[in-house]
């Protein structure tokens, strides 16, 4: 298929396009490069997909830009659209609500409208956990209610699956939308804890580690969401004609719409992935125990039943695993010395880091 990936220069984007590349399907990308953090890593990025699997079209392009994402769609006619892109973070949310009425609410609306106007087979969306927000009961199951969001981000979040679902019900989209849970990896994002952490640690600085380190996240190995969004792309979804109006499935519709978690399925505490880290990087960290900020959620867990069941996924990679990964690309990117890794419970001592070619 043609597929139409917005965010294609984000951390979960690129390695969308490039498994989509090395599938065999033609990808056209679309990013706006802003500068929420340093643009020079999603430049990046893209070429690191282009050395991996060759050149594809990237448009640069605002998603509030509706005339200018109503073009691409009348020039490119994608037969799938992958919609990553997003205003992310939860605590940047506080004070800056407007970047994420712009992307996450206009945004997404400019890409509805390409969908009815240029008819796609499926539209796959990024939703996040953070729609559970005061929900204490987990595993969060898509069968939840997710009435009491903690942050304006996962408003937005549950706004484009509401939106998603009226515009699958008046026109006919296909649209599937993806809970994610804490994805991290190579090439993840700055702002987000593994290379937050992994940065203080090497420098030196104290980390904040809010809730004193007590509460759990659900967290997805890269490769793990991937497979499970590639899984889901050739499977829209169908109306079912025999639902429920008296008591509707919060996760699925007579119209064309789905929603699944994508989580690892083991919760850790923030306190032991710290320690993980910090094996693999072979240092200790100087810790500062916060309360719990505004906006976060307490635990996070994924039940991915329907996930499992409808797509036969099941994720791979493990917290350590992925950590190493993590920290193998992370010492390469910033041009770090190469550690052994203690097998025992604590760091093995590490020299000064050498000079770095980017600066952390």
């Amino acid at each position: 298929m043609k597929i139409l990936v917005t965010g294609a220069a984000g951390f979960i984007g690129a390695h969308c396009v490039l498994r989509l590349l090395r599938d065999g399907h033609r990808v056209c990308g679309l990013d706006n490069f802003n500068d929420y953090y340093d643009p020079a890593l999603k430049h990046a990025r893209v070429r690191w997909v282009q050395e991996q699997a060759g050149d594809f079209p990237l448009w640069h392009l605002d998603l509030a830009d509706s005339p200018a994402i109503a073009a691409l769609f009348a020039r490119e006619r994608p037969e799938a659209v992958i919609h990553l892109a997003a205003q992310a973070g939860v605590r940047y949310s506080l004070h800056n609500p407007q970047a994420y009425v712009d992307s996450n609410l206009t945004g997404f609306l400019s890409i509805l409208e390409g969908c009815r106007h240029h008819p796609v087979r499926h539209l796959l969306y990024a939703s996040s956990s953070s729609v559970y927000g005061a929900n204490q009961h987990t595993p969060y199951s898509v069968q939840d209610r997710v009435d009491h969001p903690l942050s304006l981000y996962a408003a937005t979040k549950r706004a484009n699956e509401l939106m998603a679902h009226s515009y699958s019900h008046l026109f006919g989209i296909p649209a599937t939308g993806l809970r994610f849970f804490t994805v991290y990896g190579p090439w993840g994002r700055p702002d987000m804890s593994p290379m937050q952490f992994a940065q203080a640690i090497v420098e030196r600085r104290p980390l904040k580690l809010f809730n004193y380190g007590q509460h759990q996240r659900d967290f997805t190995y890269i490769d793990d969401i991937i497979e499970g969004l590639t899984r889901l792309l050739e499977r829209p979804p169908k109306a079912i004609s025999d639902g429920d109006r008296e008591r509707p499935d919060p996760a699925t519709s007579m119209a064309p719409w789905r929603l699944y978690n994508i989580g690892g399925q083991r919760p850790v505490e923030l306190k032991d992935y710290l320690a993980i880290l910090e094996r693999h990087l072979g240092l200790k960290a100087e810790v500062e125990l916060l309360p719990l900020q505004s906006g976060d959620v307490l635990d996070t867990c994924a039940d991915i039943s329907e996930l499992e069941r409808d797509t036969g996924f099941h994720p791979q990679i493990g917290l350590n695993e992925g950590l190493a990964r993590f920290i193998s690309w992370f010492r390469d990117y910033y041009s770090l010395p190469v550690v052994e890794v203690s097998q025992g419970h604590g760091p093995s001592p590490l020299a000064e880091p050498v000079q770095k070619r980017r600066a952390i």
